[in-house]
């Protein structure tokens, strides 16, 4: 159907007297401006700039954004990056009770008669100036050893899936908090108008649901919320206009919802009103930057063969590797890759080396392919999951949760490079030196951002609400270039 245009230039004269006034018509016009009946295309509308609510940090921060390539389900340290040789000597020995002490462990290997040491089925080299040790199922990894930081005393609380992604993500075990790409996006803002400023992807095989509060903006404004790209047709659900309509009339149709949504903001004053005028303003924008970002043709040969065979097809790791990396370019403050399938209870040498071999090029090309574009000095790039595995086996072939210690990879924008802070001890069971909390990896993370942990806050029922809370945290200053 052909939409009839004097209905709605009538329907806008009635509108804009109507609202001449207000809040209503700041927010329409805003809306109007982007998405009116002349503008044929977003990039026609004019640039703004969102420096978030600290006016751009409380200092000079090295790294303008952050692509955390998460492995969801646990990975292992002791079969990746932390390599224990008392673990091969000892295997199938019983562990030592001082060594597991009193540690919490899960209903699935409490009942186990003996807690056996399971040495790594993986050989183990240095590799780099910096002589980093990476397992032999991370060969393209091991080859940018000196741009990677290893904290390998990272120690979370929870021993479960959930409540784990959830403390890391949002800085409390129970749901209900901001993620940390919405503290970002809330306190830095955004510099990309036609892109939304917190981005999730996922891939890999699914053993734990990965939920989208995982990404929920939480207390804050709607607008902070994670946008999810689909890893299957439309990136974007409703991307594509239904049959009938084009891009012009699909202009329209947001022109006359945006004067519904304001007239009700006048009526109400409900901010989440705003929220969804900017939604709707962004989702006629994503109509003409999307198609353009996943579109690879303009990428040369050389850099799709750095990312792997798998780089063209949507959903896996590879793919959303490098668009990560065209996201940033585009401005996108936070990309979070979700890569779920690390969760080895059995089957732990298989099922490492199928996870590997999907992660480890698309991760070591997209370091390399920010250093080529002299983006890695203001990127940075996390690499680890929710917590790590037992030094123990469950059953036969397989490793239990463990939150007390674990590895996590950091890259690029104020992180040194060729560095391994913290340590295990010889079991890799418990941190040997220099403990570094989930909520002490927060504050050193938005110290790279330049924003001061202690300072950064949300007025919440009174409370001054932080992404680390009330608990002591500190910025681990010893891993910052």
């Amino acid at each position: 159907m052909t939409l009839d245009q004097s209905t709605f230039r009538s329907a806008r004269r009635e509108f804009l007297t109507r609202t001449a006034s207000g809040f209503g018509m700041i927010a329409a016009s805003s809306l109007l401006e982007s998405t009116g009946v002349n503008a044929a295309d977003s990039a026609a509308a004019k640039k703004s700039i969102d420096t978030g609510a600290l006016n751009g940090g409380h200092f000079p921060g090295k790294a303008k954004r952050v692509i955390y390539l998460f492995q969801s389900g646990g990975p292992s340290h002791l079969d990746l990056f932390d390599p224990k040789p008392r673990l091969s000597q000892d295997n199938g020995k019983d562990i030592p009770k001082s060594i597991l002490g009193t540690q919490r462990v899960t209903l699935m290997t409490r009942s186990q008669k003996r807690f056996a040491a399971f040495g790594s089925p993986f050989t183990f080299k240095q590799h780099g100036k910096s002589g980093q040790w990476f397992s032999s199922v991370l060969p393209h990894m091991a080859k940018t050893a000196d741009d990677w930081c290893f904290i390998k005393s990272i120690q979370s609380e929870p021993i479960n899936h959930d409540p784990a992604m959830t403390f890391l993500q949002t800085g409390r075990q129970i749901p209900g908090r901001p993620a940390m790409g919405s503290w970002l996006h809330y306190g830095l803002g955004s510099e990309c108008e036609d892109l939304p400023a917190y981005i999730v992807m996922t891939s890999g095989v699914t053993q734990q649901p990965l939920l989208s509060r995982y990404w929920h903006n939480g207390f804050l404004p709607a607008k902070y919320r994670g946008v999810q790209f689909q890893s299957t047709g439309d990136p974007v659900l409703f991307l594509s206009n239904p049959t009938g309509i084009n891009h012009e009339n699909r202009g329209r149709i947001l022109n006359a919802v945006g004067k519904l949504n304001a007239l009700k903001k006048q009526q109400v004053g409900d901010p989440e009103i705003d929220a969804r005028i900017d939604a709707f303003q962004m989702a006629y924008r994503m109509q003409t930057s999307v198609p353009k970002l996943i579109d690879f043709s303009d990428e040369p040969k050389h850099v799709l063969d750095t990312y792997g065979p798998d780089v063209q097809k949507q959903g896996t790791f590879a793919y959303q590797c490098l668009l990560a990396r065209r996201l940033s370019e585009k401005g996108v403050r936070f990309v979070q890759l979700f890569h779920a399938g690390w969760d080895q209870h059995g089957g732990l040498k298989g099922g490492i080396e199928r996870q590997a071999k999907a992660a480890d090029q698309p991760t070591a090309a997209l370091i390399n392919d920010l250093k080529q574009r002299d983006m890695l000095k203001d990127t940075l790039i996390v690499w680890g999951g929710e917590f790590g595995r037992t030094a123990y086996t469950q059953g036969s072939n397989g490793r239990d949760h463990h939150p007390r210690c674990y590895t996590i990879g950091m890259a690029g924008g104020g992180i040194k490079g060729g560095v391994s802070y913290g340590s295990t001890d010889d079991y890799g069971y418990n941190i040997a030196e220099n403990i570094v909390h989930v909520r002490d990896f927060h504050a050193t993370l938005l110290h790279c951002l330049g924003i001061d942990h202690q300072r950064f806050t949300h007025k919440l029922q009174g409370l001054d609400a932080k992404l680390t809370g009330v608990e002591p945290a500190r910025v681990v200053r010893e891993v910052l270039a």
